[in-house]
């Protein structure tokens, strides 16, 4: 028996980590684009909003004017676009991102994930100024768009390009966003209202370019 149980043990040594318990590096590559092939990959909710424009390091995907066209049924944001035939629980999201008009204080861009339709997801607001609408993770539950944080911080928005991550374990609930500073997160909340969905970025209403697009997870 005590054999039996120490081949049981070793076995059980061996197998993988859990997909949570991997390091981003491990994770497996599920998307990626630097739009330099066009925006075939991106499914967009307003197409006469977006376009592949030139911002100082090749093709980006920019949203173009600040209104668009697409009426959510709840109150939530209006430039959305998703990545097709793509869906994780677990993941590691990174981008660039350029703000391509100062809007002070309203100056924004957005990140979609657990998207699993248009009135059930959750969106991160990278906003300038903060408060209860702004610069705040994001619940869509079938309802207005309401802040899981009470973040305080400034996003420091300038004309150059920054660096967003956002992590996600829907395992332990955890949702961490960084913006420039890799190292501590700029935001970090623990919800579990929703699990595997779709991922996607944009804006509120504002005018940004996105880049370099990476995703990782299971």
């Amino acid at each position: 028996m005590k054999r039996i149980s120490f081949i049981a043990l070793l076995a059980c040594l061996a197998l993988p980590l859990p997909a949570a318990d991997k390091s981003p590096e491990q994770m497996p590559l599920l998307f990626e684009d630097d739009f330099e092939k066009g925006h075939g990959k991106w499914e967009i909710v307003d197409s006469k909003s977006w376009a592949l424009q030139e911002h100082g390091k090749g093709k980006s995907l920019s949203i173009t004017q600040r209104k668009s066209e697409y009426k959510p049924t709840v109150r939530s944001p209006g430039h959305i676009a998703l990545m097709k035939d793509v869906q994780a629980a677990n993941f590691v999201l990174t981008f660039k991102v350029k703000s391509t008009k100062d809007t002070g204080n309203h100056r924004d861009c957005c990140v979609f994930f657990c998207y699993e339709n248009p009135t059930r997801f959750y969106y991160v607001h990278l906003g300038a100024k903060p408060d209860p609408h702004s610069g705040q993770i994001m619940i869509v539950n079938d309802a207005p768009r309401l802040a899981l944080t009470e973040n305080r911080k400034r996003t420091p928005w300038t004309d150059e390009w920054h660096d967003v991550k956002v992590v996600r374990d829907s395992n332990q609930g955890s949702i961490d966003i960084y913006f420039d500073d890799m190292t501590k997160p700029h935001m970090t909340v623990h919800d579990k209202t929703f699990g595997k969905g779709r991922i996607g970025i944009g804006s509120f209403d504002d005018m940004n370019a996105f880049d370099d697009v990476e995703l990782r997870g299971t």
